[in-house]
């Protein structure tokens, strides 16, 4: 089995973290006697810091007992820094960046990793991504935008250039919606994190950028978020209306296969329909492990997707 959506924060970044916290305004405090320490840098997004996040061997080890023999290592979007100065997270993403390939290319037989960029500096976004894959990385997990463009934006158009001559996996996870209706009840991650996904990849399908960057494997978070539910309003708007249909060559179901999506999903019929509908070879199997909503151990949706995904044969 694999695991392609899981993260961890490597020990380096967590130094750089504690040199830096006055300009991250990185806070680590202990809310529950039960639990670790929840860790909130620039004021948001605070997170449970379990050991799980950080030990190498705890990580490898539940990964193991789960029955994964490869897994996926991305870094924590609360870490994407997109917010703050370019220079502080460009430097983020250089240390993220060799301390993941450092400790994937220990264990090539079982981990493979993604790097962080400093999306925010579409320039500096493109050094980043070259180097973490000539570091041995497979791409880069990204939001799904910032400095609130979208990802269509032409100021990203550097940066997908250069994922495309990379042939790059550009895993996108959003990060939680800050729309004011949403706080409550836990909405910002429960509604929030999979509408951001929704909204990107609407983008990204109309505005014709797979047609433009071919190469690029483009993985969607938590089953493409609300985007497969409702392809049929997304074609029948591509019908209707020239403005939907005016960059893009076919329909956007489409467009559908040309993404591929993780199984983050908790439910066998929503699973079993995203498989009908873009294809087994498009899924792959992820947890979002080890943060609070994971789904542990991820859905067995078989090996095709995670070949495809890596353009390798793995052994199981």
């Amino acid at each position: 089995m694999f695991d392609f959506h899981t993260h961890f924060i490597p020990n380096d970044v967590l130094l750089w973290l504690k040199d830096n916290e006055k300009s991250v305004h990185a806070v680590r405090e202990k809310r529950s006697p039960d639990r670790a320490e929840f860790l909130t840098v620039n004021h948001k997004w605070g997170f449970e810091l379990k050991d799980s996040f950080f030990k190498e061997e705890l990580y490898l080890k539940e990964q193991r007992k789960a029955g994964i023999s490869h897994s996926l290592a991305s870094p924590v979007p609360q870490l994407f820094l997109y917010d703050l100065a370019e220079e502080m997270t460009d430097e983020l993403a250089f240390v993220y960046n060799k301390a993941l390939s450092i400790w994937t290319e220990k264990h090539s037989n079982r981990l493979s990793g993604l790097g962080t960029i400093p999306l925010n500096s579409p320039s500096k976004a493109c050094e980043r991504l070259s180097e973490a894959m000539d570091l041995g990385l497979k791409g880069a997990i990204i939001g799904p935008g910032a400095s609130d463009k979208l990802l269509s934006n032409e100021v990203f158009t550097p940066f997908w250039e250069e994922a495309d001559r990379r042939k790059a996996i550009i895993f996108i996870h959003p990060l939680l919606s800050e729309d004011p209706r949403l706080r409550r009840k836990m909405m910002p991650n429960l509604i929030g994190v999979p509408w951001e996904t929704t909204v990107c990849a609407a983008d990204l399908l109309l505005s014709g950028v797979t047609d433009w960057f071919p190469n690029v494997k483009i993985l969607l978070a938590h089953g493409g978020g609300y985007l497969p539910y409702q392809i049929g309003r997304l074609n029948k708007g591509y019908e209707k209306w020239a403005d939907v249909s005016a960059s893009i060559a076919a329909a956007p179901d489409e467009y559908l296969r040309r993404f591929w999506y993780d199984s983050v999903l908790w439910h066998e019929e929503s699973t079993a329909y995203l498989k009908n509908l873009v294809g087994e070879e498009r899924i792959v199997p992820g947890s979002d492990y080890p943060f609070d909503l994971c789904e542990w151990p991820p859905a067995d949706v078989g090996h095709k997707g995670a070949e495809a995904l890596l353009s390798v044969k793995i052994e199981a």
